[in-house]
């Protein structure tokens, strides 16, 4: 369960959209590092890992051969491990593209949930709505997230918005 303090925390960087995730992790005491091209594979988004020469502290490593609107889902993601399940993480968590890391599936959608709420927060789409902005691919680019979570946050199916 996310603590109050740190709802405050995020709640703090979802003045305008795009939420700027990289400040997020900052706050929480993470450091954020992109992978070289061609160092990781494809499948493997990010990981959540202690630091090894400040074992209290974690880092967010993100895949930089990934589109810059996956490494925001997935640094996002990555929080949202770090407020909620701290207590799992252990010497570090790795997810892949699709959110296997070895955790109970309920863990990994308690994560996607939350990294949606941060990237893509009600109080900030809502305005969007009301000013007529409806289309997916539009919200998306304003969000700086892919279409498929847009349409999974409005609940619109995907291939509705090819």
């Amino acid at each position: 369960m996310i603590m109050a303090e740190q709802l405050e925390t995020i709640q703090s960087f979802q003045k305008s959209a795009p939420v700027q995730t990289v400040p997020i992790a900052n706050c929480f005491g993470l450091e954020v590092y992109k992978s070289k091209p061609n160092i990781w594979p494809d499948s493997l988004s990010g990981a959540l890992r202690r630091n090894p020469e400040k074992p209290e502290s974690f880092d967010i490593y993100v895949n930089g051969d990934h589109h810059v609107n996956r490494r925001r889902f997935t640094i996002a993601h990555e929080i949202a491990h770090f407020v909620l399940h701290r207590d799992l993480i252990g010497d570090g968590i790795s997810d892949d593209a699709l959110y296997r890391s070895g955790l109970s599936n309920r863990v990994e959608a308690q994560a996607n949930a939350l990294a949606a709420d941060i990237l893509m927060p009600w109080h900030l789409i809502d305005p969007k709505i009301d000013n007529g902005i409806t289309d997916i691919g539009e919200l998306a680019k304003i969000f700086q997230v892919s279409k498929s979570a847009m349409s999974i946050r409005m609940g619109v199916p995907y291939e509705t918005n090819r």
